[in-house]
């Protein structure tokens, strides 16, 4: 059993992470801005806890202490500008990232982006979100704790198939579902042979169960 703590749960991919936690081994808190939020996550059989990215390090670091494995799920959205995505997915990763270190977590697991080390691919319109996810990415593989980088595609709400490829040049694919990603979080928790790695994840045909086997 690990204490888990989910940084961003009330987005679309935190949420799946913790309802797919409700009833494991694991205990789970989550990381709210509202109190209005808890009711459905304590539904969940999760404990929140207030946190807001914007909040210093330290306020991040007494949110989070006693945590055995640090899910970063946060992520400003697409309806903010440039500067919230700076604030939350790069400069709120970072502050995470330095919380994570300073409680010795065992484990930070990063929902980031494919081809978030491809400038070339990157339009101008999302240049900040990479830009923020490129470098927050870079300061957890830069950092003293066993990472996992998760990179998916574009997220659907489809229902997850069970399945992905870690491999984008093998397919065509270039979506995979948000429930898949969750499954993946889940399944890497403290396994060592995710450790410090960096993994492409679309929809394919790997069962998630062999992909840290």
């Amino acid at each position: 059993m690990s204490n888990v703590f989910i940084i961003g749960a009330n987005g679309k991919v935190g949420r799946q992470v913790a309802k797919q936690l409700n009833g494991s081994a694991h205990d789970v808190r989550v990381g709210l801005r509202s109190p209005e939020q808890f009711a459905d996550f304590e539904t969940l059989g999760a404990t929140p806890i207030l946190l807001d990215l914007e909040q210093d390090v330290s306020a991040l670091t007494d949110a989070i202490n006693g945590s055995d494995v640090v899910i970063f799920t946060a992520g400003s959205g697409g309806h903010t500008g440039a500067d919230k995505t700076i604030l939350i997915d790069l400069d709120g990763a970072a502050k995470s990232i330095a919380a994570a270190e300073h409680i010795q977590a065992k484990q930070f697991i990063m929902v980031s982006a494919l081809n978030a080390d491809s400038p070339e691919t990157w339009s101008d319109s999302m240049k900040p979100y990479y830009v923020a996810k490129h470098y927050a990415d870079r300061l957890l593989r830069d950092s003293s704790l066993a990472y996992t980088i998760l990179r998916p595609g574009g997220l659907t709400d489809d229902a997850g198939t069970g399945a992905v490829t870690t491999d984008p040049a093998s397919t065509d694919k270039t979506t995979i579902a948000r429930e898949d990603v969750a499954r993946v979080v889940i399944a890497s928790i403290e396994q060592e042979s995710a450790y410090r790695q960096t993994i492409p994840l679309l929809e394919g045909t790997t069962p998630i169960a062999d992909i840290f086997a």
